[in-house]
């Protein structure tokens, strides 16, 4: 028979549910959350908790006060902060439309209702998780202290968890540590992976006009072909990473587009290449910008051409401090049990803005499984990608886990 908190946390994941396939159906973009951020504020106030809205556009804090903290006023006792992401991807859902193939797929019943915006990386979970943990903790807090469960806007494309560090976060929320939970479709659903150190790779942009001579492709003697020079630059790019890095290193060159020409006689003036770059030291970080920026000028120097080199930093490396790291695996151990913990794991080359709020106060960014060995399951940023929402109890109980062993009374 289960236990009072197992049936409890059920009643919560089953409502996580919904709240999770409402927040699927209408996805929004960056900065633009503000329906989800509504559900969300409504929701935590529902229940008693404090919201502060309007951090970062449409990002909020719901405040949570147990114990001690409710008794003495906001700067009573310890504080952490949990977080959440809401926005989703400009991409377009194929999980609700039949199969370009042989096979048809079974759409999903709330899959998105808006073309080209889609919960591709779950976000949509993430946020159900945390709003469950927040029902939770108000229902019985069991803890002495503060927590502050932070929703966060824009975690694709516009650096939220930037945004709304600078807008104060901290210093009007102040937290002894951050915790912050993703989704992974790699491994097994249930499975913690909680790893020392830096676990996100640090993702820049780059973009490269190659500049020519425009003339007929007839007589290609009379002009500089701005293509061919691309070409050689894409190619010529990948060796900062094969011939200019340690390979005990690691480091991400991709360029995904190139642009250039409106017909098939014409050589044209110009072609543009944009893509990104990973890396997880700050060494290496600059190292490849200043290799990049090298062999692409030479590159198309060599072809008569000239490049123009945009390279934007974007989001750092997340680290993980040691201490919270031993917090949130004590926690997931006790919850899950020591085989379903993973200490070492190899970062993974995406990025994450968590690292912004991990770089301001100690923080810890964990990943869980939720792949499904009896399904086929794709991986995050695909269009047939969906959140595993047999994961939510799990996922709810380590959060309010996690509260109840950091804020846990004194004595």
């Amino acid at each position: 028979m289960p236990s009072e908190t197992e049936s409890r946390i059920a009643a919560v994941a089953s409502e996580a549910t919904a709240w999770r396939r409402d927040i699927h159906a209408h996805p929004e973009l960056a900065f633009q959350e503000h329906r989800t951020s509504d559900l969300v504020a409504g929701l935590l106030q529902s229940w008693g908790i404090e919201v502060t809205r309007g951090i970062a556009g449409t990002g909020l804090v719901g405040t949570l006060r147990g114990g001690k903290a409710a008794k003495g006023g906001a700067n009573a006792g310890r504080a952490i902060g949990l977080r959440a992401d809401m926005d989703a991807l400009p991409m377009q859902e194929i999980t609700g439309l039949p199969y370009a193939s042989t096979q048809e797929i079974t759409g999903l019943p709330y899959a998105s209702t808006v073309p080209g915006k889609m919960h591709a990386c779950g976000h949509d979970g993430h946020t159900a998780m945390l709003l469950g943990a927040a029902k939770y903790l108000a229902e019985t807090k069991n803890f002495d202290g503060t927590v502050h469960f932070i929703f966060q806007p824009a975690e694709e494309d516009g650096g939220g968890g930037r945004v709304m560090v600078e807008e104060g976060l901290f210093t009007r929320f102040p937290c002894d540590a951050v915790f912050g939970i993703h989704n992974d479709s790699r491994s097994e659903a249930g499975q913690f992976i909680v790893t020392r150190g830096t676990t996100n790779a640090a993702a820049d942009s780059i973009s490269i006009r190659v500049l020519g001579l425009g003339g007929h492709a007839a007589r290609p003697h009379q002009a500089v072909d701005p293509v061919v020079a691309a070409a050689h630059v894409v190619v010529a790019a990948q060796t900062v990473v094969s011939r200019h890095t340690d390979p005990l290193d690691s480091a991400v060159v991709s360029l995904c587009m190139i642009h250039g020409g409106t017909a098939r006689n014409v050589i044209p003036e110009e072609v543009t290449i944009e893509g990104t770059v990973r890396t997880l030291k700050a060494e290496t970080r600059d190292a490849v910008e200043q290799q990049l920026r090298e062999v692409i000028t030479a590159t198309a120097a060599a072809h008569g051409a000239k490049a123009e080199i945009t390279y934007e930093r974007g989001y750092p490396s997340v680290v993980n401090s040691d201490a919270p790291v031993e917090r949130a695996r004590l926690a997931a151990a006790k919850l899950a049990g020591e085989e379903r913990l993973v200490r070492e794991r190899p970062p993974t080359m995406g990025g994450e803005d968590f690292s912004y709020m991990a770089q301001t106060v100690p923080g810890c960014f964990i990943r869980l499984g939720q792949a499904d060995p009896s399904k086929e399951n794709f991986s995050t940023h695909h269009p047939r990608y969906n959140f595993n929402d047999a994961i939510l109890p799990t996922g709810i109980a380590f959060w309010a886990s996690l509260v109840e062993q950091e804020l846990a009374p004194e004595g």
